[in-house]
């Protein structure tokens, strides 16, 4: 179709564990570029953890309404076998911008899911979800997926995988008993598979995850795996490749490019020729092989004389992951100032995020939006730029963002934000229409233990619900606009508007529990647990290898 210069929108967004707040620590020239833009202060995501957060930017909507919100103690995916992801009903910005004449593209990780039935039925692949192309992880980088690094979805795990090998040997034995006494009619061969399946959970076990890191970590384009497993020394390369190329080969007509990088995550695998370049590390060195990623991409933009013509988002999707830790090394980022961080339900360590956005002579550089936006507005702001119309059958949680970023008008349309912790309320943020005020109120807590001076951390990964959880009646209330780090909370004592702001704020919280509706909870156990029938796999199960790569690769 004709090329519609002012209507392209190429969209990113990175893990980047709130990169932005320490640009002044790290050699992020590219990044820095584009946050001469328009840059958001009160950038908020809609969960803690990237599967709910990630299922929320691509469909405008809080996860509980499509059920990517937990009530267990499972917040996110586990396998790439699993059944859980985006409903179908689900309706994704991709999806309205495709029926716009748009070419839409993911490159990087995706993590809402394969499959749901079978292991080709791709029910929850980005190519049913309104992608044209895609090439990269299903899953997401995880420790497990590099050899040398402790596994990281932990001792649970490995207790899941001992349980369903000895599942499956009483399995295994009661249909060898039925079919020798002839109580069961049941071919040899099922037999067969059975144990064969036991001994893979087995081995796995043993081997501690070996098998995780073969199923989990692997590469797909389109619908196809390219490499099981994935050759990490090379897939920075690779991302890259398939970033440009998008781009060059849409560059006459409008398209939406989604590029989320394995980039900065545990393992933090960074190419040979980036370690040791940074004083914080590996993570620092991590940071500054995305940015120069995000430079080349940038450059791929100008090179095909775009980059006038394409609005640009720069985010993350919660914030840094403070435990991961190796010796005195910090391995999963800072949150500055922020209390808490990835996993808590409401500190605003576990969900302010950056948010940056460029596109010349269409948005005013440097600009500084304080107003509260979420990454769910991103939803309404690129349909809206392309012409599209929104979903009138369901409520939109986002915002178009255009007029506040073109500076027509000064507030955001968010007067209140709801911060779960997977399906259970812990917060909410009221931005006061007729005042300065951003106030904050937690009802639920998680448990802080101490890990050095002035720094407080939850140990492992925060519960949303038990023990390690206080709840506060009244709730613990902090104006954000005085006190960002939320070190003191305010009382009917010490605030003449306590008892107001937490009567509005409640009474907010009974209005949006009433737009709720139940939903299938797509992170049930049943639906997080490995299956054997959905496990994508280059060659023939359970001995699934591929490298269709090759040496197809560029240098940095």
């Amino acid at each position: 179709m004709s090329y519609k210069p002012q209507l392209v929108p190429s969209e990113w967004l990175w893990v980047t564990l709130l990169l932005l707040k320490l640009k002044l620590s790290f050699r992020t020239p590219d990044i820095d570029c584009l946050a001469r833009g328009v840059k958001l202060t009160q950038h908020i995501a809609a969960a803690q953890f990237f599967t709910p957060s990630r299922a929320a930017f691509l469909i405008g909507r809080y996860p509980i309404r499509s059920g990517m919100a937990s009530s267990n103690r499972y917040r996110a995916l586990q396998w790439n076998a699993g059944s859980g992801g985006p409903p179908e009903n689900e309706t994704t910005f991709s999806k309205l911008l495709q029926q716009q004449g748009y070419t839409t593209g993911l490159v990087g990780k995706w993590y809402q899911g394969v499959n749901c039935k079978s292991f080709n039925d791709h029910c929850h692949h980005p190519l049913n979800h309104g992608f044209d192309y895609c090439y990269g992880m299903p899953f997401t980088l995880l420790n497990n997926s590099q050899e040398n690094k402790p596994p990281e979805l932990g001792v649970a795990l490995q207790a899941k995988l001992w349980l369903y090998s000895q599942i499956i040997i009483i399995a295994v034995i009661a249909l060898t008993t039925g079919k020798l006494t002839g109580l069961i009619s049941i071919c040899w061969k099922i037999i067969a598979c059975f144990t064969l399946v036991d001994c893979l959970f087995f081995i796995s076990w043993y081997s501690s995850y070996g098998l995780v890191q073969h199923w989990n970590c692997i590469l797909m384009r389109n619908h196809d795996v390219t490499e099981q497993l994935m050759r990490l020394e090379r897939t920075t390369s690779l991302m890259l490749k398939e970033a440009v190329s998008f781009i060059k080969r849409n560059r006459y007509g409008p398209f939406l490019l989604f590029v989320s990088f394995l980039h900065v995550h545990t393992p933090l695998f960074t190419t040979a020729k980036f370690i040791g370049k940074n004083h914080h590390g590996l993570y620092g060195d991590n940071v500054e092989e995305m940015d120069l990623m995000v430079g080349k991409i940038l450059d791929s933009l100008d090179k095909e004389g775009l980059e006038n013509h394409t609005f640009t988002y720069f985010a993350s999707d919660h914030g840094g992951h403070l435990e991961a830790q190796a010796g005195s090394a910090q391995l999963g980022g800072w949150n500055g100032i922020y209390k808490g961080r990835k996993g808590m339900g409401g500190w605003e360590g576990g969900i302010h995020v950056p948010g940056v956005f460029r596109w010349p002579g269409v948005l005013p550089a440097g600009t500084v939006i304080d107003e509260p936006t979420s990454l769910m507005d991103i939803y309404p702001t690129v349909v809206h730029l392309a012409g599209g119309i929104l979903p009138q059958d369901r409520v939109i949680d986002g915002r178009n963002l255009m007029l506040l970023l073109q500076g027509r008008t000064q507030s955001s349309e968010h007067e209140f934000l709801f911060h779960c912790c997977g399906s259970y309320l812990h917060a909410v943020r009221w931005h006061q229409k007729d005042g300065k005020s951003v106030w904050k109120a937690h009802y639920v807590t998680p448990v802080f233990h101490p890990l050095g001076a002035g720094t407080y951390y939850g140990k492992g990964i925060c519960l949303c619900f038990g023990e390690g959880m206080t709840h506060h009646e009244p709730p613990l209330l902090f104006d954000l606009s005085q006190d960002p780090s939320e070190a003191k909370p305010l009382s009917a004592d010490t605030e003449p508007l306590f008892d107001t702001v937490v009567e509005r704020i409640g009474r907010a919280i009974e209005e949006h529990c009433r737009t709720l509706t139940p939903v299938p909870e797509q992170l049930s156990l049943y639906n997080v647990i490995w299956k054997l029938w959905l496990q994508p796999c280059c060659g023939t199960f359970p001995f699934c290898w591929c490298d269709k790569e090759g040496d197809s690769t560029q240098n940095l």
